[in-house]
């Protein structure tokens, strides 16, 4: 119960305990307040008990203090007694030497009137001793100091030293005022006598727009050098050394003029306090300068140390201009400036990526003479693979160095990890596009991307389309994961952009973009084979004497064909598509009954007759699947360009007319074909299917389908085939 409260009433409160509870309740009641009272009891034995060595302390302080102050009273009368018979002496002594005081005040007083009377009279000639050593400071200092003396009694008594004295701080303001413009003196050397002038009341409105003025000018002598960053490279790849190497005096001597600069920033805020503005003004400048050459740096691409060099050598200037200059607030200006900088380097070392990646490519056009080389699609495509991953894998380790100089704090670590992710992600789409313009895909390139890669894209060699699609596969395979890797490794994280818009890397996008890419650039190739012409057999021949020309270049082609997969593709499983009695060699039971009906009937009629049953037939015969997916092997790829090619020529027979001659010598070319053909390529069920085809349908075009009996036909092809080998050269 607090103290202020009113007493308790006993009576007052029974009876109200009497009244609201019942006689179990009072028995509870009374259990409890005697707990309550016995623990009191223990509580007051416990204060007691801790605090009785207090209570016995205090006693013996009482006990002490009145036994000390029995005998006080007597000792402070004593006390009081002497400290009288002191004061009455000293006010004698005072009273007797009172006159002597006075004397020797009076005479210090004009001693002191002596000497300085004297100090003008000799301050003309201080004045010139001061001019001949250049103490204009002391000059300044001394006729101030005359000033008071003067105003007084320059117009009487010290007219002529006033006049003389005058006269040499008139030229002391010349000389001050020339040190002031003068380009060899030091810029804290001209704040210097700014600040004298100031002193002496010189109009100072003038001055500081020149003294600003030369400030301005000094920014030049400030600019970044190469040289600046060549001496910060030395010293950061020499610590050691850094005190014998001559070239750190020579990397020091940026340091100094910023030093010197800062000083002079510092000397003029002190002179005109008013010019804070433009002295904010003036540091931002330097600093947005120093950004600016950077930026023209990073145009041209400098190694991460270059752009590491730079950088420190700009925040040394921003630290140390924010000494004398906090209000600038040029730490979170450069933070800004930096966070500019570095997104745009690393959008220049992707782009100086992908051109390294397609100067590895473009070498073949470069190039021609190396054609000839038996390995030479393999050669670009190890020197694309090798761009693409180690180049990728360099350019982390670059962006590491950025994330571990740390210039800007977590802020700009976050961010870095948010471009590093969102500039691969950039960056496989603009590899996906080089490709695909590298290829010739991609005809609607803007020439300003042409011209600056200097690329010849108008002459694509058919190889590289193949090199592209293998390097395509690789990148999806093995390149995307290991850089993923190396991503999750030390490029983990970032601000919350990614986490809004979702993740900036999307790896399985990027693969599937290749994967496509790989597929496209494999079918673009065997597409650009087939669109070489190759003249075909006219339609009206004399009797065949041997196989045509154009079968002599569609092999010569394929041949070619084949070595070129042959350097970067893998042989595939071995599949013979034979033809059976099941899956229909429809056109073989087309043409064999074909050909020994049109060459026992000659009779026009009965040949449509007969070519309209075949039609009939075809409908219910098995259909061959000609065309299937191409898959990276030698024969899948060689045989997709033979189909293409036979599937070009049948089409090209459907729109011709012909007479005997003329399908006789397309029976005898696709029979040598046949032969031809059998070994190199792996769907040998289609291929046949196909010659079938152009046979059947030259008979339908033919006027007088009689073929070549077979004995004539199998003569014709073995003096070819002993002509043939006549003609190959034996290489050693």
């Amino acid at each position: 119960m607090p103290l202020t409260a009113p007493p308790f009433d006993a009576d007052q409160y029974m009876n109200l305990l009497v009244q609201t509870s019942n006689l179990e309740g009072l028995l509870q009641r009374h259990v409890e307040m005697a707990a309550e009272i016995k623990n009191l009891d223990t509580d007051l034995q416990m204060l007691v008990y801790e605090n009785y060595n207090k209570f016995i302390s205090a006693t013996d302080t009482i006990k002490r203090m009145k036994s000390n102050i029995v005998g006080m009273e007597t000792s402070m009368e004593q006390l009081l007694g002497k400290i009288t018979s002191v004061q009455s002496r000293s006010d004698g002594v005072n009273t007797s030497l009172f006159e002597k005081r006075e004397h020797i005040e009076k005479l210090h007083r004009t001693h002191n009137l002596l000497r300085k009377v004297q100090f003008i009279y000799d301050l003309p000639a201080r004045l010139g001793k001061c001019i001949k050593s250049e103490a204009y400071a002391d000059a300044v200092k001394f006729y101030i100091g005359a000033m008071p003396i003067f105003k007084a009694y320059g117009d009487s008594s010290f007219q002529d030293c006033k006049q003389a004295s005058e006269e040499v701080m008139a030229t002391i303001i010349k000389k001050l005022q020339g040190k002031l413009f003068l380009d060899s003196e030091s810029i804290q050397a001209r704040a210097e006598a700014a600040i004298l002038l100031k002193k002496l009341n010189f109009p100072m409105d003038n001055l500081k727009a020149k003294l600003f003025e030369k400030l301005e000018q000094s920014l030049e002598a400030l600019q970044l050098k190469h040289e600046d960053i060549t001496n910060v490279l030395v010293e950061s790849n020499n610590p050691s050394e850094q005190g014998n190497n001559t070239e750190s005096v020579t990397g020091s001597a940026h340091d100094a003029l910023v030093c010197e600069f800062a000083e002079a920033v510092q000397a003029f805020q002190v002179i005109f306090p008013d010019s804070e503005k433009q002295l904010i003004k003036l540091s931002q400048d330097l600093i947005a300068k120093h950004f600016e050459i950077t930026a023209g740096y990073i145009k041209e691409w400098i190694p991460i140390a270059n752009f590491l060099g730079v950088l420190r050598i700009i925040w040394k200037d921003v630290l140390l201009m924010d000494k004398v200059l906090h209000e600038a607030l040029l730490p979170d200006y450069s933070l800004k400036a930096s966070q500019v900088a570095v997104k745009q380097y690393i959008k220049s070392t992707f782009s100086h990526l992908l051109n390294d990646i397609s100067d590895s490519l473009t070498n073949v056009h470069i190039k021609p003479k190396e054609e000839a080389e038996e390995h030479l699609l393999v050669v670009f495509l190890q020197a694309g693979k090798t761009a693409v991953l180690q180049g990728s894998l360099n350019v982390l380790l670059d962006f590491r160095q950025l994330l571990e100089e740390n210039l800007g704090g977590i802020q700009l670590s976050n961010l870095i990890v948010e471009w590093v992710q969102e500039g691969f992600q950039d960056f496989f789409r603009a590899l996906h596009d080089r490709f695909l313009l590298l290829s010739g895909k991609n005809k609607s390139a803007s020439q300003d991307e042409i011209s600056t890669e200097n690329m010849q894209v108008e002459k694509v060699i058919p190889g590289l389309a193949l090199v592209l699609a293998q390097l395509s596969v690789f990148i999806e395979q093995v390149a995307i994961s290991r850089i993923t890797e190396e991503i999750a490794a030390y490029f983990s994280g970032g601000g919350g952009r990614a986490s809004e818009n979702g993740p900036a890397l999307v790896p399985g996008e990027i693969c599937q973009t290749f994967h496509s890419d790989g597929e496209m650039f494999l079918q673009h190739y065997t597409n650009t084979i087939t669109q070489k012409n190759i003249s075909c057999p006219e339609k009206e021949h004399k009797e065949p004497r041997e196989v045509h020309m154009f079968v002599d270049l569609f092999l010569q082609e394929l041949e070619a064909i084949g070595t070129e997969a042959k350097q970067i593709l893998p042989h595939g499983a071995l599949r013979k598509h034979r033809r059976t009695e099941s899956n229909g060699s429809s056109a073989s039971s087309r043409s064999n009954p074909l050909r020994e009906d049109r060459m026992i009937r000659s009779n026009t009629h009965r040949a449509r007759s007969q070519l309209l049953e075949t039609h009939l037939a075809k409908l219910f015969k098995q259909k061959v699947e000609i065309f299937t997916k191409t898959e990276y092997t030698q024969e899948s790829v060689i045989t997709t360009v033979v189909k293409l090619c036979l599937k070009s020529f049948l089409e090209f027979v459907r729109l011709q007319t012909f007479n005997r001659s003329g399908f006789q010598q397309i029976q005898l070319d696709i029979q040598f074909l046949r032969a031809s053909l059998k070994e190199i390529v792996e769907d040998e069920a289609a291929i046949d299917f196909l010659l079938d085809e152009v046979i059947v349908g030259a008979s339908e075009r033919c006027l007088d389908p009689i073929p070549l009996e077979p004995p004539i036909l199998d003569k014709l092809i073995q003096a070819k085939l002993a002509k043939e080998k006549e003609q190959t050269p034996i290489y050693p």
